[in-house]
């Protein structure tokens, strides 16, 4: 008798508690909003007893300090927490809609009810944090759950499978851990919603599974995300919020700044008030070198270190300037806050979404000069504006589209429970954040009702009266 291999054995655990999430699920709708607050406020309660170990993952996978971890990964974790307990109850009341005149008689309504089986991918960039904010969402809205998160947080990932099986019934959520492999096998059953977060490219290959079962999908992608520094921005200001946007977790975001665009007037002062943001920020600790700094996280592993390596290699030998930073250790995934200058769209930095701590500077004349810059490349993530003038803001903002926009200030729309998140097209499908999460992971199912009254008068056989009366309701009502 012979043994199953491991990796036969764990699709064979996969495809088992698939049957036994998909057995479970038509329980799972049932559960109150009660049930399922006393069920989020467990994930809330571990995180709290937790928050030390959490902090300590994350440093050991990529030295990210303590602060970043409580900003990016657990506040807006605590705010979709927070703000899904208290509103839940009403989000879950039928929600009654005005009925039209030539259906009086009937009244109708809308019930979120769940989807089913979801799945979640979750990336490492903040490995913690989007990997529980969408599962928050699920077990709001009565879903049963399998997650995978990512191998590249290896740390965090053990924290993550100690988490749930610790809180959860497998046949509630369950964790599977693993490569690309493991996302492969679990991309082949047929769940009723995939929740993905990570890169467009990957985000195709999630979509096409999902077309395989007609799932429907949320993916949380990026792109490249422009901010916009017009004549009137507040230069220090301006400044100050990009070099935390750019160089926040060693500029692994997803809706972090990807290039700048600033009006040739003020560039020069702004780009001295950039390096001294950038100075402020990551040596006010006294160390010569930003290598030494604790407030500094490192690229994820050495084959994102390469890449955005190579990204700035390219651009200088097709004649970029490097102007800030470019200090680099290999044995340490590191890469100083880093300005490029001089570039052009041959060049592969302007090509594609940096995801590390580099930013190309382009500067323009005229407005329409910035206009056709972002509106030569994919619907972006983000676009972020610094200005002083409504009349530029609204020039922008009427002719772009991104995903989420904001205006004197960068990346606070991923914990704004009252606006949804998302990108469109090649930065993402779907939205999350508060009722948007929850609409997303809901069926929306419509209801109507008669009390009183008859459609007979407009059933066959069409007479002249019923004819003119057919095209009476159809043309006047």
């Amino acid at each position: 008798m012979t043994t199953a291999s491991p990796e036969i054995a764990q699709q064979d655990d996969i495809q088992a508690v698939f049957a036994t999430q998909r057995r479970h699920a038509p329980q799972m709708a049932l559960t109150t909003a009660k049930e399922r607050i006393e069920r989020i406020q467990r994930i809330h309660q571990w995180i709290q007893d937790n928050e030390e170990t959490l902090i300590e993952a994350m440093y050991a996978d990529f030295r990210k300090p303590a602060s970043e971890v409580l900003l990016g990964d657990l506040g807006a974790l605590y705010y979709e927490i927070k703000h899904t307990t208290k509103h839940l109850k009403d989000w879950m009341k039928p929600k009654r809609v005005p009925t039209p005149l030539p259906l009086v008689g009937t009244r109708a309504y809308v019930n979120h009810e769940p989807k089913g089986n979801i799945l979640i991918i979750s990336p490492w960039n903040y490995p913690f944090g989007l990997a529980i904010k969408p599962l928050v969402t699920a077990i709001a809205t009565g879903n049963v759950t399998m997650l995978k998160p990512s191998e590249m947080t290896p740390n965090v990932s053990k924290a993550i499978k100690s988490m749930i099986q610790e809180l959860f019934p497998i046949e509630e959520v369950a964790v599977f851990e693993g490569d690309s492999t493991v996302a492969a096998r679990l991309l082949e059953l047929p769940f009723n919603h995939i929740f993905f977060t990570g890169s467009p490219a990957v985000g195709k290959i999630v979509m096409t599974a999902a077309a395989k079962h007609l799932a429907s999908v949320t993916l949380e992608l990026g792109g490249k995300s422009p901010v916009i520094v017009d004549e009137t921005a507040n230069v220090k200001t301006a400044a100050e919020q990009i070099a935390w946007g750019k160089y926040f977790n060693n500029g692994q975001t997803c809706i972090a700044p990807d290039y700048l665009l600033v009006h040739e007037s003020i560039k020069e002062s702004f780009m001295q008030a950039f390096r001294d943001s950038v100075q402020k920020m990551y040596k006010a600790d006294g160390q010569e070198d930003i290598e030494q700094s604790d407030n500094y996280c490192r690229i994820v592993n050495n084959r994102h270190f390469q890449r955005v390596r190579n990204l700035i290699d390219d651009a200088v030998q097709k004649g970029a300037t490097v102007t800030l930073g470019g200090q680099m250790n290999s044995d340490e995934n590191f890469i100083a806050p880093t300005v490029v200058e001089g570039v052009s769209d041959d060049m592969a930095i302007m090509q594609e979404e940096i995801f590390g701590p580099v930013l190309p500077v382009v500067s323009y004349r005229e407005r329409d000069e910035a206009l056709r810059a972002i509106n030569s490349r994919e619907k972006p993530l983000a676009l972020y504006i610094q200005s002083k003038s409504r009349q530029n803001i609204d020039y922008f903002m009427e002719r772009t589209t991104a995903g989420d926009t904001v205006i004197n200030d960068l990346m606070w729309q991923f914990g704004h429970m009252e606006i949804p998140f998302g990108g469109v097209n090649n930065s993402g499908i779907g939205k999350a954040n508060g009722y948007f999460g929850f609409q997303e992971l809901s069926n929306m199912r419509g209801v109507i009702k008669r009390d009183f009254g008859t459609s007979r008068f407009i059933y066959p056989p069409y007479t002249d009266k019923i004819q003119k009366l057919i095209s009476f309701l159809v043309k006047k009502l």
